[in-house]
């Protein structure tokens, strides 16, 4: 039982640093993972009397 998670924090570890290396060298492969930038603009009207 003990070994079981010990290959879950391994795998937990693994994948956390292949999740970090992934941000940084994904856009050398064509992932945008910026935020689209779009201005938007609603009425608000304030009932405060």
């Amino acid at each position: 039982m003990l070994r079981f998670f010990k290959f879950l924090i391994y795998l937990a570890v693994i994948g956390f640093i292949a999740l970090a290396g992934y941000t940084y060298i994904g856009p050398f492969f064509g992932a945008d993972f910026s935020a689209p930038s779009e201005e938007t603009r609603v009425p608000v009207t304030l009932d405060a009397e």
